[in-house]
């Protein structure tokens, strides 16, 4: 008996920091964009989360995923026709 174990799926998106959905340093753009989500989405599940965890361990976790997450490449914030979005 052959086939696939679920539907198939696109190319999986690495975890990096986005250029394009960026507040302070791309890190909740970055989650939304690997999740599929929106990114308004994720900030605000982040703040909620860091608050009810008493703000310490979200600002730390921000500030780690910051320095550890890779900058998505120049190339994302170019649009179909190649120039600059």
């Amino acid at each position: 008996m052959t086939g696939s174990a679920g539907p198939t799926r696109g190319p999986a998106v690495p975890l990096q920091r986005s250029r394009k959905h960026k507040m302070i340093a791309g890190v909740c753009g970055g989650i939304a964009e690997w999740l599929g989500w929106d990114p308004t989405l994720v900030r605000i599940l982040y703040v909620v989360v860091s608050c009810v965890s008493v703000a310490f361990p979200g600002i730390l976790a921000y500030l780690v995923l910051w320095l550890i997450m890779p900058k998505a490449p120049e190339s994302e914030l170019l649009g179909e026709d190649g120039r600059r979005l």
